[in-house]
């Protein structure tokens, strides 16, 4: 069971929280590249970390991510004119380049050049810095001078025809959709099936150590000889989580607000483009991908319609749920919890163990960030990162071998 107060520290990402300074530290998702192509284009809503903003690309190129309120009489910059290197608000005329600056104010008569200037100063709007990797514009939210360098993600730095990405938006904290990434338990039951006991495969050990770059969470199981069956997982702070598979995947949990967030989920292979037949099921909404509304970010199935939940299929044993598509499942249930879990109502069991254990380190790292202690993850070359499954022999260190078994470079070699 979780305190009031530290559930609170944990879900609300707004400005001067505690959990919304440290994302302002990292990286964050703003939009697709695909949503901003053109120079000049229409700007682009987006909401991050309980921040209304704009998003455009300007004459030659460059994106800007600006605050939606124009800083003279607030009025929303979405309606803006993006044209000849700024956009400008309809309303009175006044013009941003991307940084910010103020760079025309044709609503005042003509006025002596050092009071422009001090005017233009005036006017500055908050914006925030973007790059883009791996088909996505990215942004940083924090003090300047603390800015990292962008991490090595590696399906960021892969060529295109490897990457197959959507996005969605869920109803709920960005933490119900962490813990639910690592529910290994949710697995079996949920996206298993498992409605014979027989089928059913419960993992024997939970690990969760802390790394360089987040930390790792790995569920094991005894297979009765001398060995355990690891399969692990790695959170890259602060919201990205990376699978093993045949085919790699992973989710970015982008909050919106406290009560909304953006889930970015990936296929991707390493070493080869995927197939078409690996796109096809993933647009077909197998997998950790919806099928959304044309033009929109929410799932044809949600919470308006029960997530179309299926009872006769739910009855038949064939599915465990009735819903369709392991997304949605995690969407129905974690959207179920309520906007904000009340985690002080849990009653937590052994199955439970890391989702404990990740609640603790979380904290943890607030505390560090309070205290201005280095951070996991600022190091760029941390993130080369890729979860994986093995076998150990029992009586092996999890904490002391499972690090290094995770980087890129170890399992390229193998």
């Amino acid at each position: 069971m979780l305190s009031q107060d530290h559930n609170e520290m944990l879900t609300r990402v707004g400005p001067g929280t505690p959990m919304g300074e440290l994302m302002r530290r990292y990286w964050i998702p703003a939009a697709f590249s695909t949503n901003v192509v053109e120079r000049d284009g229409p700007p682009q809503r987006v909401r991050l970390l309980g921040e209304n903003l704009v998003l455009f690309r300007d004459t030659e190129g460059r994106l800007g991510l600006l605050d939606e309120r124009c800083p003279h009489r607030t009025a929303s910059l979405f309606f803006g004119r993006n044209e000849e290197s700024g956009l400008r608000c309809i309303y009175h005329g006044i013009k941003f380049d991307v940084s910010g600056h103020c760079v025309d104010v044709p609503c005042l008569p003509p006025t002596p050049d050092t009071t422009m200037q001090k005017l233009k100063n005036a006017l500055k709007i908050k914006s925030y810095p973007c790059v883009e990797r791996g088909g996505v514009v990215w942004t940083y939210m924090g003090l300047p001078e603390l800015k990292p360098a962008f991490p090595d993600l590696e399906w960021t730095m892969l060529p295109e025809s490897h990457v197959y990405a959507t996005r969605h938006i869920q109803e709920c904290n960005w933490l119900q959709g962490l813990e639910g990434g690592f529910d290994a338990t949710h697995l079996t039951f949920l996206h298993g099936g498992a409605t014979d006991p027989s089928r059913r495969i419960v993992p024997s050990f939970y690990e969760v150590v802390p790394t360089d770059f987040g930390f790792l969470v790995g569920t094991g199981r005894d297979l009765g000889k001398e060995e355990i069956y690891w399969n692990i997982n790695v959170m890259l702070m602060p919201f990205h989580k990376i699978i093993s598979s045949t085919i790699h995947a992973a989710h970015v949990w982008a909050p919106i607000d406290d009560e909304n967030t953006m889930l970015y989920s990936v296929d991707f292979h390493p070493y080869r483009p995927l197939t078409e037949e690996d796109v096809a099921k993933s647009k077909a909404g197998e997998g950790i991908h919806t099928i959304n509304i044309p033009g929109t970010d929410h799932s044809i199935a949600n919470k308006g319609n029960d997530y179309l939940i299926d009872r006769k299929l739910q009855a038949s044993g064939t599915s465990y749920s009735g819903m369709k598509g392991l997304a949605v499942e995690d969407c129905g249930i974690q959207e179920s919890m309520g906007p904000i879990a009340d985690r002080g109502l849990e009653n937590l069991l052994m199955c439970d163990t890391a989702i404990a254990k990740i609640r603790r380190l979380l904290l943890q790292t607030l505390r560090d960030h309070a205290d201005g202690k280095t951070l996991p993850g600022m190091d760029a070359a941390s993130y080369r990162v890729r979860s994986t499954r093995c076998y150990t022999p029992k009586g092996v260190s999890f904490a002391e071998t499972m690090p290094d078994r995770v980087r890129v470079a170890a399992q390229a070699a193998e």
